[in-house]
């Protein structure tokens, strides 16, 4: 299985909705880490998300790498700054 299978992409869904989608590619016994990526509004989401899995659903899982960074995006109004994080979680 590819490394990018096996990243969430986090937008404006509640978070149980990306909740479920971590705890389903974690039931894969082949599955050791898992990636939530965000940007903007929704890197909120993603924390939350990170730790009701963490914290309700799968106990043995743990923080291993979390990334910030800002993205330039070009939009008709002119290039805007929004920021980026990546939670890796691992068995």
């Amino acid at each position: 299985m590819s490394k990018d299978s096996n990243t969430i992409y986090v937008g404006t869904k509640p978070a149980m909705s990306y909740v479920l989608a971590v705890i389903t590619h974690f039931n894969s016994p082949e599955v050791k880490e898992v990636s939530l990526k965000a940007r903007g509004r929704a890197i909120t989401t993603a924390v939350d998300t990170a730790e009701i899995v963490r914290r309700k659903f799968l106990k043995n899982l743990k923080a291993d790498k979390i990334t910030i960074g800002t993205e330039e995006l070009n939009r008709e109004d002119g290039m805007k700054n929004v920021s980026t994080l990546e939670i890796l979680l691992k068995r």
